[in-house]
């Protein structure tokens, strides 16, 4: 099965059967707590107990050390193009069980049901199944472990590392360094994603950092998120979709306080502040446009408590919904409005 990713491409995914899910499982669930503790504690992905938040606040804490070059890596489908041999030989290192590394490689190396066609796979360990995310730390531990041993500052969360220098030539030593350790791995850097730079405005899990007044650095959503965020947002409140704003709203609910709890280590309440003045405005034009017919729009806007001659100035431009709603509907539908149909707020 492929999915879209949201910077271009497709993503494979490899989504077992119920019984094999439940083998699957089971074997994670044994083996987990025996190898997760032998991890480097710079991991962070795919790891109980340990979130995305933990990876930024350790990597805003090298930039505030004063590490503010990135070696930011990117492997080139990493799922996909894991060695097999190479991946079972580091995972023999941890398990003796012959069975159970037999059973994980016939897993690894079972074919792919695709539009009704069997497809033979000799690499990768496909998104989707329980075992791949521990599979794919236990290969990628190699890595850390030599970062580590070198004495660098590091983040890494399932495929994305980041390593944090003082300097561009200190970062491009690293980069050299690490082609060599993935290329020992069987796998391959994505140059065009990979780069040595300056940390601030580098993203990072969908953050970026910034240098605030003083000397302090803090969160940021990155740019990338914030246009991902607005282009989810113009979807949910699409003026032809028809639906009620009571809809709207719920539909907003589910996306927004979502994607709140997420960022919410960004420090920058005014940028939240305009998405929520630009999300009402969406809502007010929204309204408009349901309205439809300027008798409609006058006698609505009436019943709401619009003075006459603000009923009267928006019903006789009644087709220009974003215009409208820019100021003179505030007074009408305040930011309470909105907060009694349940519309969420980021700020």
């Amino acid at each position: 099965m492929q999915i879209p990713k949201p910077g271009g491409g497709v993503r494979e995914l490899g989504i077992p059967t119920v019984t094999d899910r439940l083998i699957q499982q089971a074997l994670l669930q044994v083996l987990q707590p025996r190898i997760d503790p032998t991890f480097s504690d710079h991991s962070y992905g795919f790891r109980p107990g340990r979130r995305a938040h933990g990876a930024v606040l350790e990597a805003r804490r090298y930039v505030q050390e004063g590490y503010r070059v990135v070696v930011d890596v990117d492997l080139e489908k990493f799922f996909d193009r894991v060695n097999h041999d190479v991946l079972m030989e580091r995972l023999s290192r941890r398990v003796a069980d012959k069975d159970v590394l037999r059973l994980i490689r016939r897993y690894l190396q079972a074919g792919i049901l695709s539009n009704g066609i069997k497809v033979e796979r000799h690499q990768g360990t496909p998104q989707g199944g329980p075992l791949s995310p521990l599979l794919a730390n236990v290969l990628l531990d190699e890595v850390d472990r030599e970062l580590e041993r070198r004495g660098h500052r590091f983040v890494r969360y399932a495929d994305d590392c980041n390593v944090y220098v003082r300097s561009r030539k200190a970062g491009e030593r690293v980069m050299a360094g690490l082609r060599r350790l993935y290329e020992r791995l069987h796998l391959k850097v994505n140059e065009e994603k990979s780069a040595v730079r300056s940390a601030f405005g580098s993203r990072f899990l969908g953050f970026e950092f910034w240098m605030a007044p003083g000397g302090k650095v803090k969160c940021a959503v990155s740019r990338k998120a914030l246009a991902a965020y607005k282009r989810r947002i113009r979807q949910l409140t699409r003026r032809s979709r028809g639906r009620s704003l009571e809809e709207v709203a719920e539909h907003l609910r589910q996306y927004v306080n979502g994607w709140k709890g997420y960022f919410q280590l960004a420090q920058t309440p005014g940028v939240f502040r305009r998405l929520d003045e630009w999300l009402r405005h969406r809502l007010r034009a929204l309204q408009l446009k349901h309205w439809k017919r300027g008798k409609t729009m006058y006698r609505e806007l009436k019943a709401m408590g619009a003075t006459d001659e603000v009923a009267r100035r928006i019903a006789a431009n009644s087709r220009r919904w974003w215009r409208n709603s820019r100021y003179q509907l505030n007074a009408v539908m305040p930011i309470a409005f909105f907060d009694r149909l349940g519309v969420p707020r980021l700020s």
